[in-house]
């Protein structure tokens, strides 16, 4: 941890952390160790906001902040750092504006971008732990691993709809004994699709609430050396029958990273590795009433179904065919000059050209119809034939 011994407080900080400094198994030089130290939180959302906003109130010197997205409505029932005016503001830049408003004292560093395999050492090297607050297996096993290659003490939480899971991994204890790190306990991902994503299962709001004070306390814990951390301890929270579990777990000689033989000595492809992307970027939307706008207005567009013959056949909207398998091979038949609005059946097979043509090609101005032929049909002409 960083030198602790020169820190100096003013008369307002002494009077703010008063409730810390009166505590007899903690005191001042614990304080001063809050302030000396620097913390990296991974992901300001569901879990880094009650983190962020605990670890600023009490006093650690400098937090960075990584995370490349922007405050969107379905972020406010759980990510209590954002109110309705962050909206639409990069969530560094809201984050930094409410912890500032919240302890003036502190030093942020913040890092629009999302953490990957080229940036991660560049990111983790100055800061004495990470806290992890993502919510994807690519992320999660590239902060373990940059935290294992590092050195640095690594303090895990996650949740999914009722249950919380924390652990300190990777954390070097007073006799010099190194604990298990994620990999101990979870040396592969499961496969691709198995575990949904808070997006597709939903979280219970007040949940990271819970889960990521049990962080902040933990990282509270290693910097300070006051207590017990939860390293070689698995801890789960069951939030419907209130129930806690923990679990002891251990070093693992098989561990790629740090196990007898290791075969992992620099970061991989961690979306590779996981079979799965750390980040689906939204994809832009259009309602069928939206639609039927443009269409009576005249507005200039090209409309494409990528639904397969016979479905098209039976009932159609009067778009250009092109059926998802052979779309990378027509992209030159999409336009770019004007928007571009892709339809199917209910609007997941769009999305999936979509996001092909956006990738491989580098399109801008395709638009997916929500809901697709059928929510066509059911908004603006219910004559049509539905199947």
């Amino acid at each position: 941890m960083s030198n602790h011994t020169n820190i100096t407080f003013s008369k307002e900080e002494l009077a703010r952390y008063n409730r810390h400094i009166i505590i007899p198994e903690f005191g001042l030089e614990a304080q001063q160790k809050l302030k000396a130290a620097k913390v990296l939180i991974v992901g300001s959302g569901g879990l880094g906001s009650p983190a962020l906003l605990y670890l600023a109130a009490a006093g650690v010197g400098t937090i960075g902040i990584v995370d490349f997205d922007i405050v969107d409505d379905s972020n406010l029932q759980r990510q209590v750092l954002f109110g309705v005016e962050s909206v639409g503001k990069p969530k560094v830049e809201a984050a930094k504006a409410r912890l500032q408003a919240l302890n003036p004292h502190i030093n942020l560093v913040l890092y629009n971008t999302q953490l990957t395999s080229q940036n991660a050492l560049d990111i983790l090297k100055d800061y004495d732990l990470v806290a992890d607050g993502t919510d994807n297996f690519p992320t999660r096993y590239l902060v373990n691993d940059a935290a294992v290659l590092l050195g640095k003490p690594n303090i895990y939480a996650s949740i999914f709809q009722f249950e919380g899971q924390v652990s300190v991994f990777n954390y070097r204890n007073k006799e010099g004994v190194l604990g298990p790190n994620y990999r101990d306990l979870y040396p592969t991902p499961p496969p691709p699709g198995l575990v949904p994503s808070c997006a597709e299962g939903g979280v219970l709001g007040v949940l990271p609430g819970i889960i990521g004070s049990l962080q902040a306390l933990e990282v509270i814990k290693v910097i300070t050396g006051v207590g017990d951390p939860l390293a070689g301890r698995f801890y789960i929270f069951d939030a419907l029958n209130f129930e806690s579990r923990t679990f002891n777990i251990s070093r693992r000689d098989d561990n790629p990273l740090n196990g007898k033989n290791p075969t992992i000595t620099a970061l991989i492809d961690y979306e590779q590795f996981c079979g799965m992307k750390a980040v689906e970027k939204p994809i832009k939307e259009i309602t069928a009433t939206e639609l039927y706008d443009w269409q009576v207005k005249g507005e200039p567009f090209q409309l494409i179904d990528v639904r397969e013959k016979h479905e098209y056949d039976l009932v159609n909207i009067g778009a250009e065919l092109i059926p998802l398998a052979t779309v990378a091979d027509n992209a030159d038949k999409f336009r770019r000059d004007t928007k571009v609005v892709v339809h199917c059946k209910m609007g997941g097979r769009s999305a999936k050209a979509i996001r092909e043509l956006e990738e491989k090609f580098g399109f801008t101005n395709l638009y997916n119809l929500k809901g697709g032929i059928l929510g066509y049909i059911d908004e603006v002409q219910p004559e049509l034939t539905k199947y």
